[in-house]
């Protein structure tokens, strides 16, 4: 086990020590340097093998990262058209005339941006922007608003359609990623609803809304006069129903495009089902004005939007690829053979969840951590199925307890610069951790129950 140890070990102490010089708390660096040591280890040398296990990691993962991509671009183009905003005032106007009401609205509608940008950060800067003030008004402390927002904006960033955890543990142990999607979709909804009646119950106090919070139209009055913003989210949300629930797939129309590409090691993550889903959408949306006329635009956007997460998702492909021609999957197999089932779940479960809370990121979570657990579990008779939402959640589930979520840094810093009022991002976190709890539940669920 040294050669899986040592790597590891020296990867996490780079990501953990900030003094090191230039390198020092960077995940990008660590990663690479992981990389390399795990093939330096494993006997590799030779430049070929090391361009191999790139290639290795990066067709593992490539769907993740165009995923990524092209989920930003789509968020990007429904941003300008103001798709988001109309569903926020129309779901006030119905169901946000009470205090509960309008906090159950909120995270609805960062639950939703979180789903469409498959990334927790930018949704809060997206909605999160817009309701905070809401929230202040509520008497809600500074790190009350802090969690709801995180927890809204966590719960929607593993959600499907776009879902980066489920995706990537998908891909990591191969399990079919439209099951997994499936099944992600009834455990963030019950989640979901969980955390509402948990913010509902023990963040809210006042009685009735403040009168500037009152909506002054009817949510049909709103979706009359902005429902076009609404036909590309519609169009989308619709293949996706008719593709998962009904197996009516729309994608057969051009499947003899993206046919050949699906052979093609890497190449294939571009043809992935859900996203050339959104290749169509933002086609649609190109039939709107501001989309049109500002394309260039929302493409570099959405590309600065998700830079850090891809740098990190491609460094990550290397120590994947760097796992399996190191030697260190074989390794890590045959000494995770060794362990009792339960012994094995709860190792994993504390390793993910332990990594989660140094690194406050899912990615390298489930890069480190469950690319060799994520095998192991399968290996005891956990379908692949199941081994992947447990991977998901309980990556998700580590990033968002303290020390590190960036999320919470992020929507605090948010907070902070909106209300003037000082943040406690560790008190922020711990409030959000009745989440983390439940994702924890879900995947012990999958493993220990389901199977």
């Amino acid at each position: 086990m040294t050669i899986v140890i040592i790597p590891i070990a020296v990867l996490i102490l780079i990501i953990m020590l900030k003094q090191i010089p230039f390198i020092g708390g960077k995940v990008q660096p660590a990663l690479l340097i992981g990389a390399a040591l795990c093939l330096l280890m494993g006997g590799e040398y030779d430049p070929a093998m090391w361009l191999e296990a790139l290639i290795t990691g990066a067709d593992k993962i490539a769907w993740v990262i165009c995923l990524t991509l092209v989920g930003s671009i789509y968020a990007e183009s429904q941003k300008r058209i103001g798709t988001m905003e109309t569903v926020l005032n129309a779901c006030r106007a119905r169901f946000g005339r009470s205090p509960k009401g309008l906090v159950c609205v909120i995270m609805f509608t960062l639950c939703l941006s979180g789903s469409l940008l498959g990334e927790s950060v930018a949704s809060a800067v997206v909605i999160g922007a817009l309701i905070i003030g809401n929230l202040d008004e509520l008497g809600m402390t500074p790190e009350q608003t802090t969690a709801t927002i995180v927890m809204g904006c966590a719960l929607g960033s593993i959600m499907p359609p776009i879902s980066q955890a489920s995706t990537m543990a998908a891909g990591l142990v191969g399990a079919d990623s439209d099951a997994v999607l499936n099944w992600t979709y009834l455990t963030i909804g019950i989640i979901f609803v969980l955390c509402c009646i948990y913010v509902c119950t023990l963040f809210i106090k006042v009685k009735t809304i403040p009168e500037d919070l009152i909506p002054t139209k009817t949510a049909s009055q709103i979706l009359k006069e902005n429902w076009p913003a609404m036909v590309p989210l519609a169009f989308l949300a619709l293949a996706v129903i008719f593709r998962s629930g009904f197996k009516m797939d729309i994608l057969v129309f051009i499947d003899p495009i993206i046919a050949p590409v699906k052979g093609i090691r890497v190449l294939s993550g571009l043809v992935y089902n859900i996203t050339c889903l959104l290749y169509m959408t933002i086609i649609l949306s190109l039939f709107y004005r501001p989309v049109r006329q500002q394309f260039g635009d929302i493409c570099v956007q959405g590309f600065k939007n998700v830079v850090p997460t891809i740098s990190v998702q491609a460094c990550a492909a290397f120590l994947i690829g760097s796992f399996y021609i190191g030697g260190q999957i074989e390794a890590t197999s045959a000494f995770l053979a060794t362990l009792t089932p339960a012994t094995l779940i709860i190792g994993g479960l504390a390793a993910m969840c332990l990594l989660g809370m140094l690194t406050g990121s899912q990615t390298t979570t489930q890069t480190i951590v469950f690319t060799m657990i994520g095998p192991a579990l399968i290996a005891t008779g956990i379908s692949p199925v199941s081994a992947a939402i447990a991977g998901g959640h309980w990556a998700m589930a580590g990033q968002g307890m303290p020390p590190a979520d960036v999320v919470t840094f992020a929507v605090a810093g948010l907070v902070n610069g909106i209300t003037g009022k000082k943040v406690d991002p560790i008190k922020a976190m711990l409030y959000a951790c009745f989440m983390c709890g439940c994702m924890i539940l879900a995947g012990l669920i999958f493993v220990c129950v389901i199977r």
